[in-house]
């Protein structure tokens, strides 16, 4: 089962759980129907604000979403063997840009962060959507150059460069240039229990 199938069927394992219609959870997370029937079928490459929106939605942590058995105990990933969480479509149905997000805190129960290193491929098209959602997200850039456009403002990161912002401000992060780049990125998001 690829990670996008895998993803689907987590989100409609928890929401059939919850006894929700694709409708209901829609509604609760501000997300169009179509698109979460097809997050389920695994025909869809998702971002990650809708993610953390259907995680919401869902009354549970991003990490419940991309994990498959949570535990207490300190997680560990050694060198290189970080497995691909998930790729995200990062900016938008038209603009072609993948984040291939690695995973450094997989199984860890009751997290409020999610750390990846994550590989930012270079955006085809130049109109792209911004995200925002709640939260914060951290970046330091480990190879390639990164543009981070936050509001009105844009940054270009280099190697060793990073950044932190409130990620309800509208924001995208992307390959500067034609070259892939690598981050490792921390993304924060509050989580009260209903």
């Amino acid at each position: 089962m690829t990670e996008e199938n895998r993803l689907g069927a987590r989100i409609r394992q928890l929401r059939e759980a919850r006894d929700m219609s694709v409708h209901d959870l829609a509604e609760r997370s501000q997300t169009h129907e179509e698109a979460i029937e097809q997050l389920e079928a695994g025909e869809l490459v998702p971002s990650l604000a809708p993610l953390l929106k259907i995680a919401r939605g869902l009354d549970v942590r991003l990490g419940t979403l991309l994990d498959d058995d949570p535990h207490a105990s300190p997680t560990v990933v050694r060198a290189g063997q970080s497995e691909a969480v998930v790729r995200f479509s990062g900016l938008g149905p038209t603009c072609l840009s993948t984040l291939d997000f690695f995973a450094l805190a997989q199984n860890k129960k009751d997290r409020h962060m999610e750390p990846f290193i994550i590989d930012v491929h270079p955006s085809v098209e130049e109109e792209c959507t911004f995200s925002f959602h709640e939260g914060e997200e951290f970046i330091y850039v480990l190879a390639g150059q990164i543009e981070v456009s936050y509001g009105n403002d844009r940054y270009l990161l280099a190697v060793g460069d990073s950044i932190y912002y409130d990620s309800t401000t509208a924001h995208q992060v992307k390959a500067a240039g034609e070259s892939d780049a690598r981050i490792l990125a921390v993304v924060y998001t509050p989580f009260v229990d209903a």
